[in-house]
């Protein structure tokens, strides 16, 4: 799994170097013992100076308009540069929404699966197009991460514009650059720069160290280094910071469910469910609920809250919020009896149910 930022897909005026473009895609044809998916920006920053704009716009309405415009000359960037080898590209666009649910999860997995079954690259991007703030990713370090989750990846690398992870900016003199993270203990007190000034891309250093979190704990390791050295990292040979992993391999949509949805509202629970959910692993039952909050609607994400409104999971609900408060602290098979069959069932079922960390 491979991930490359705008800045080193883009020239300092703006729109995509093809010489960049070309000198990863050389790169990527070397690995012929190898499956690569690659997560690309540079969508908003191809269309940047066809529309005119001087630098990336701050609202979402021209950010989908660069994003429509450049999306097309990026993919046609990478199928010219993949046709010098005779490999062949397919685009994936995702919203967070394309994966949190059950479906569209294995849709996705699918498609990726058939594509590289087949020889083709994947070239992966956010659909900034069509994407809302709700259904976001907020940054292409965290799709990698994510993705890389989902077609099972061996190894995650994170090519950017700096050759890796430093203690302190890596421009003032006396810093040095951390060669491996074997887990968070190793960050404490490391100061994490944020997006440059090259005014194309969104993440910077933060972003990255995240996307290693999530990676990581779900049981792929991460190479953080500069794009000049993918070769070094693909390879194996020692580039830029090594973060080990430290968890593993969780059920595929729980790791979406957690770091990609976004809640459309919450229940609150009382002390036994909150101990039934995050101690013995079982569902959530309208028995435990004390009140709902937010309007959504039966398979979105919502949070589930303790009594001090501090959630302790999310998951995908199996009720519209208009339904919730007649099912109150009201047992299964009372509901059954008086509404149906089809209210003889968890709120939350365990399946499709993450813990949040405290």
């Amino acid at each position: 799994m491979v991930k490359v930022g705008s800045s080193s897909l883009t020239t300092a005026a703006g729109g995509l170097d093809a010489d960049r473009v070309d000198a990863l895609v050389d790169v990527l044809v070397k690995q012929e013992d190898r499956q690569i998916v690659l997560v690309s920006s540079g969508a908003i920053a191809a269309g940047l100076a066809p529309l005119g704009f001087a630098r990336r716009p701050s609202d979402l309405a021209r950010q989908q308009a660069a994003a429509s415009v450049g999306q097309g000359l990026l993919l046609a960037r990478y199928t010219a540069s993949f046709a010098r080898y005779g490999r062949r590209v397919g685009q994936v666009l995702l919203t967070s929404d394309d994966t949190s649910r059950r479906a569209h999860y294995r849709n996705a997995y699918r498609t990726l699966d058939q594509l590289l079954e087949l020889g083709a690259v994947p070239v992966v991007n956010e659909n900034d197009t069509v994407a809302t703030d709700e259904i976001r990713f907020g940054d292409n370090d965290r799709l990698a991460a994510l993705v890389a989750h989902l077609v099972r990846a061996d190894l995650l690398v994170l090519l950017s514009d700096v050759d890796g992870l430093y203690d302190g900016d890596p421009r003032k003199p006396g810093t040095r650059r951390i060669e491996e993270v074997a887990g968070p203990e190793d960050l404490v007190g490391v100061e994490i720069g944020k997006a440059g000034k090259s005014g194309v891309g969104t993440g910077g250093m933060v972003t990255k160290v995240e996307a290693a979190s999530i990676a990581t704990e779900a049981g792929i390791p991460v190479v953080l280094t500069s794009a000049g050295h993918a070769g070094e990292a693909l390879a194996g040979a020692p580039t830029g910071t090594f973060f080990h992993a430290t968890g593993r391999r969780s059920a595929g949509r729980l790791l979406w469910l957690a770091h990609a949805s976004v809640p459309r509202g919450a229940v609150v629970l009382d002390d036994g469910a909150v101990r039934a959910v995050t101690e013995r692993g079982s569902s959530l039952l309208p028995a435990g609920i004390t009140a709902v909050e937010g309007e959504f609607t039966a398979g979105e994400p919502i949070e589930l809250r303790d009594g001090a409104g501090q959630a302790v999971a999310r998951g995908l609900v199996n009720f519209d919020a208009r339904e919730i408060p007649q099912l109150i602290g009201r047992s299964t098979h009372e509901l059954a009896r008086e509404l149906g069959p089809a209210y003889e069932r968890e709120v939350v079922h365990r399946d499709d149910l993450v813990l949040m960390r405290a």
